[in-house]
């Protein structure tokens, strides 16, 4: 496939959830995530940032098609989804992996991992017998650093770490094309994250597995996607888009600004003279009852009376996207205060 031409594509997506409080009360619509746009080609690597409950989650979700999006449209290797014909269907749900967060829920505690790993790709018809799954399946675990001999364990014998390498084995048996890695790193000890992270550069180096990046750490965000892209989510919008070392080095919106400010400066002197963006609220709206216009303008110290009646579109702005009125008024931030 060509670089060039898209391997996954949002566009204008929408994934909207209806909830009743009550048999009778109307319902509810909440907007996990809106009119997004979002392109993954082969073989790259995209960080999604943002708070707990911006639709990041979501977008994943709707990419590995564990849900449905109620608008707009996805396409993966240049068809829709929604027309793909059974045998389309069936290379894309082994094509478009998952890791999950949490590795002991995501593993069958009374199964043994050999279970785990073995059983999908007989199943699937990817091995001709157990006998060749075995040998795949010790081949994938010395490529993500585990022991073969560890196959006959069960999930409660192995560290946090070693668990997450077995998710990343299990999406790797999958012959993927793309991984969606939503917070892989948040519940194990942070002495294992960087392997983790090495791990995934190196399935992306030398298996060309792209990688969509689900995080509220823009220190793994960086790290993993040094020479990706980075998406900033808020309340279900994307706020700014761009490639990592332009958006990190010259924020333009700014909640990008506000979330860069909470991440700590090694260096006292250069923290002492950093500039903080003064947020005028530090709750963040309901994503069932959003305000009119910008949805950050309640929080923004740069908010006008635009922002509160129009809501701002995501466009280009210096070498980024970016979703902002007072964008060009705003002024310039860095994470190391020049």
């Amino acid at each position: 496939m060509d670089s060039s031409t898209p391997l996954l594509s949002l566009k204008h997506m929408d994934m909207v959830y209806e909830s009743r409080y009550s048999l009778f009360s109307k319902p509810l619509r909440v907007g996990a995530a809106l009119d997004i746009n979002l392109d993954i080609h082969p073989g790259e690597v995209i960080a999604m940032v943002g708070e707990s409950g911006c639709g990041k989650t979501t977008i994943g979700q709707v990419i590995i098609g564990m849900l449905k999006p109620t608008g707009g449209h996805m396409y993966y290797k240049g068809k829709d989804v929604k027309t793909l014909n059974k045998k389309e269907k069936h290379a894309y749900r082994n094509e478009v992996q998952l890791v999950q967060q949490n590795s002991y829920a995501a593993l069958n505690p009374v199964k043994t991992i050999s279970h785990s790993l073995l059983d999908p790709i007989i199943h699937k018809g990817l091995v001709k017998n157990r006998r060749e799954a075995l040998e795949r399946v010790s081949e994938v675990l010395r490529m993500v650093e585990i022991n073969p001999e560890d196959i006959d364990k069960y999930p409660h014998e192995l560290s946090g770490g070693q668990r997450q390498r077995i998710l990343m084995a299990r999406a790797i048996l999958m012959k993927p094309k793309l991984i969606v890695a939503d917070e892989p790193l948040s519940m194990i000890d942070v002495s294992l994250r960087v392997s983790i992270l090495n791990l995934m550069t190196k399935l992306n180096q030398t298996l060309g597995i792209a990688f969509l990046y689900i995080t509220h750490d823009f220190g793994t965000a960086k790290y993993i996607a040094k020479s990706g892209k980075i998406a900033i989510m808020y309340l279900g919008k994307m706020v700014e888009y761009g490639a990592v070392g332009d958006v990190l080095k010259r924020p333009s919106h700014p909640y990008l600004q506000a979330l860069l400010t909470a991440v700590p400066v090694p260096d006292p002197e250069i923290a002492k003279i950093r500039r903080e963006l003064p947020l005028k609220s530090i709750d963040m709206p309901s994503a069932a009852a959003p305000p009119p216009g910008c949805r950050f303008h309640p929080r923004c110290p740069y908010a006008v009376e635009l922002c509160e009646q129009n809501e701002p579109q995501l466009i280009p702005f210096k070498e980024s996207l970016c979703a902002c009125h007072r964008a060009a008024d705003v002024p310039p931030w860095s994470l190391y205060g020049h």
